[in-house]
């Protein structure tokens, strides 16, 4: 009777052992599945931020430089995509694409003195600088919270748990090969 109350004290322990491992794996990923969401909810903020910045420094451009109206409609253009991206992926290409705008608007710019030394427009120029340095850090920190997530995913024995439970790789914000280039800069 000892020895058959002995087996069953095991096999208890062993299956309690066993589900506080499987509740452990599960509240592992949970917890980096809620830090990755948390981290991209921080660069689409940051995103929300410089796209808020944008209608500004296209009125404040607009009243020197009306005849640019193509390039302000750009910026415009891709403000809005920016702002109906729903994925890293998409949001990685609307960005691309704004920063591309936001590049011509420079160019734009460097035509028109009196807009580079207008006080409205350096003020915003500096919360744009600003705003594109938290993107890159906030990127920085999403992809990283990404990759320990997807590293979990894929480790075994988690793995089997996060297919049982639909946990999925988590997509990183990539940027475009152009970005990837040096600008060259010529005085």
């Amino acid at each position: 009777m000892k020895k058959g109350l002995m087996v069953l004290v095991i096999v208890l322990a062993i299956i309690i052992a066993f589900g506080f491992s499987i509740a452990g794996s599960y509240n592992g990923l949970v917890r980096l599945d809620e830090e990755v969401n948390a981290k991209w909810a921080q660069v689409e903020n940051q995103l929300k931020r410089r796209a808020d910045l944008i209608p500004n420094l296209v009125s404040t451009v607009k009243g020197f430089a009306a005849q640019e109206e193509n390039v302000l409609l750009g910026v415009t253009e891709a403000r809005s995509r920016l702002e109906t991206a729903r994925t890293p992926g998409e949001f990685a290409q609307a960005d691309a694409q704004l920063t591309t705008a936001l590049d011509r608007l420079n160019v734009v710019v460097e035509s028109y003195p009196d807009l580079k030394s207008n006080e409205n427009f350096i003020r915003l120029q500096d919360e744009l600088a600003g705003t594109e340095n938290r993107i890159a850090v906030s990127r920085m920190d999403y992809n990283e919270s990404a990759k320990t997530f997807n590293s979990k995913v894929r480790s075994f024995p988690t793995n089997i748990m996060a297919g049982i439970f639909r946990f999925e790789q988590k997509e990183y914000f990539e940027i475009n090969e152009q970005d990837k280039e040096v600008p060259k800069v010529e005085f």
